[in-house]
C-alpha cells in the first residue's frame, strides 16, 4: 500500500526492501546525527536487520530519494498481565530538506495502521526528542535512572543478604553468554518493559568494537551463581585514570540484573570491591533497583532521572481487556485519539485483579481522556493525578482518577534498559 497523505505533495508513503535500506540508513543517520556514514556502519547494522527483516520499515519518497524513514521490531514485551506483541519502533527520521512537510505525521499514521492490522495491540519507543511523540498518542510510561557511587561511600548494609554458597566468575562475555541469557530470560519473563532477546539483539549487546568503548576498556561479564545455576551478572567496563593523589579508575556499568537478593549483593560488592577504582557508574537502572536500599548511605548515589519507555495503546479496548489490575473497578472512558480513529468513543472499562470487560457505550463518561494519556498510566507508573491537575483531562464523576490510578499502579517499577 502508498500513501499520498496530500494530493498535493510531491512525496509518498511506502514499504521498502532490503536493497534500498543503504538509504534509509542514509537518512537515520542524518537525522539523528550519527557521525558514521551509512557504509562504515553497514556492515554492522545489516546482520541484525536480515534477522529482524524489512517487512516492517516504512519510508517516504520525493521521486527516486528516500527522504524519511520508520521501523518497528518485533517484541514479546511483558506487560501488567503477561507477555504481549509489541511493535518496537525505532529509526524514525525524515531528512533534513523535507521537515515540516507532514512525512513524519503520514508515516507514523500508515505505521499505527499497520501496527492494528497485524494484531498487536502497542507500541513502544525511546524518543530521541520528548515533545515529537505526544501528539502521535504515546505517553511516557516509564522513568529509570542512571548514577554513581565514588569509592569511600561504596559500603554496603551490614544486614545485607549474603550467601556463602553463591560464587562470583569474571569472564569474557562470550565465555558465560548462555548464563547472561538464561538469568536475563528469566527476569524479562517478570519485569515490566523488558522484552526477551532472540540470537541477534544479544549480539548487539555484546558487540565489543573499539568505537563502542569511549575510551574504557572491553566489556567484561561478572557472574553470580550457586547450586541452581547462574542468579544474576553485571557487564561493565573499566577505565584506569592516575592523577597526583592516587588511582581514580572508573568502573562503568552497562547492564546489571539478578533473581535472588543475595545474588543483587553478591554483584554490587564485587563491582564495588574494584581496586584503583574512584567511581562506579551506572548507566540502566529501574528506580526501585536494589542499590540505593542496599547502599549504608543511599544518598550518596544521587540519582538522575529520564524518561525510557513511551508507550501507544494501537488497541485501546484490547489492551485494557487483556491488563491486569490491582483492584476493581468500573467506569465509562471517553477516548480521543488523532491517529488512531478506532480507539475513539467511549468505553464501558469493568475490570478485577484478572483483566478486564471493555465495551462500547453511549453512557455518560466518568472521564474523558486522550489515548496518550492512557499509554503512559498503563505500565503502572505514571498517573493520571498529574495530567488532572495540569487541566489536561477531564474528570466528570468526582473520584474517577483516583480510582482508576488505584486500579492501574502496581508495585515494581516497569524497566527496559535497553534503547532500541
Amino acid at each position: 500500500m502508498t500513501i499520498t497523505p496530500d494530493p498535493g505533495a510531491d512525496w509518498v508513503v511506502r514499504g521498502t526492501d532490503r536493497d534500498e535500506y543503504t538509504e534509509v540508513m542514509r537518512v537515520v543517520n542524518e537525522a539523528l546525527l550519527i557521525p558514521e556514514r551509512p557504509e562504515e556502519r553497514e556492515h554492522l547494522v545489516r546482520p541484525f536487520m536480515d534477522a529482524e527483516g524489512y517487512d516492517r520499515v516504512l519510508v517516504a519518497v520525493d521521486g527516486d530519494e528516500v527522504v524519511g524513514t520508520v521501523n518497528g521490531f518485533a517484541f514479546e514485551m511483558t506487560m501488567p498481565g503477561g507477555p504481549r506483541a509489541v511493535t518496537g519502533v525505532t529509526g524514525v527520521g525524515v531528512w533534513p530538506t523535507h521537515r515540516r512537510r507532514g512525512i513524519l505525521s503520514a508515516m507514523m499514521r500508515r505505521q499505527l495502521a499497520d501496527v492494528h492490522a497485524r494484531g498487536d495491540r502497542y507500541a513502544a519507543l525511546w524518543a530521541s526528542e520528548g515533545a515529537i511523540y505526544g501528539r502521535f498518542g504515546y505517553g511516557r510510561a516509564a522513568t529509570e535512572m542512571e548514577t554513581f557511587v565514588r569509592a569511600p561511600h561504596t559500603a554496603l548494609r551490614p544486614d545485607a543478604p549474603r550467601d556463602p554458597d553463591l560464587r562470583v566468575r569474571l569472564a569474557d562475555p562470550g565465555q558465560v553468554r548462555p548464563d547472561l541469557e538464561r538469568v536475563h530470560r528469566e527476569v524479562a519473563a517478570v519485569q515490566v518493559g523488558q522484552f526477551q532477546r532472540a540470537a541477534h539483539w544479544w549480539d548487539r549487546v555484546l558487540r565489543d568494537v573499539p568505537g563502542a568503548r569511549e575510551g574504557r576498556g572491553p566489556l567484561r561479564a561478572v557472574v553470580v551463581g550457586g547450586p541452581r545455576g547462574p542468579l544474576g551478572y553485571a557487564l561493565y567496563r573499566t577505565r584506569g585514570e592516575r592523577e597526583q593523589d592516587g588511582a581514580h579508575g572508573e568502573v562503568h556499568v552497562k547492564e546489571i540484573t539478578a533473581t535472588t537478593p543475595a545474588a543483587w549483593t553478591a554483584l554490587y560488592e564485587h563491582l564495588f570491591g574494584r581496586d584503583l577504582v574512584g567511581k562506579v557508574s551506572f548507566e540502566f537502572l529501574a528506580l526501585d533497583d536494589p542499590l540505593r536500599h542496599l547502599l549504608l548511605d543511599p544518598d550518596r548515589a544521587a540519582p538522575t532521572l529520564y524518561t525510557s519507555l513511551w508507550l501507544r495503546l494501537v488497541d485501546v479496548p484490547g489492551a485494557l481487556a487483556e491488563r491486569s489490575y490491582s483492584v476493581p473497578f468500573e467506569a465509562v472512558l471517553e477516548v480521543t485519539d488523532g491517529y488512531a480513529p478506532w480507539n475513539a468513543g467511549r468505553w464501558h472499562v469493568k475490570a478485577d485483579t484478572g483483566g478486564a470487560r471493555v465495551e462500547a457505550t453511549d453512557a455518560d463518561p466518568d472521564l474523558s481522556l486522550d489515548a496518550a494519556h492512557l499509554g503512559a498510566a498503563y505500565l503502572g507508573q505514571t498517573t493520571l493525578d498529574g495530567h488532572l491537575r495540569a487541566g489536561l483531562l477531564t474528570e466528570h464523576t468526582p473520584g474517577a482518577v483516583e480510582r482508576l490510578d488505584r486500579a492501574l499502579h502496581r508495585a515494581r517499577a516497569p524497566f527496559c534498559g535497553l534503547i532500541f
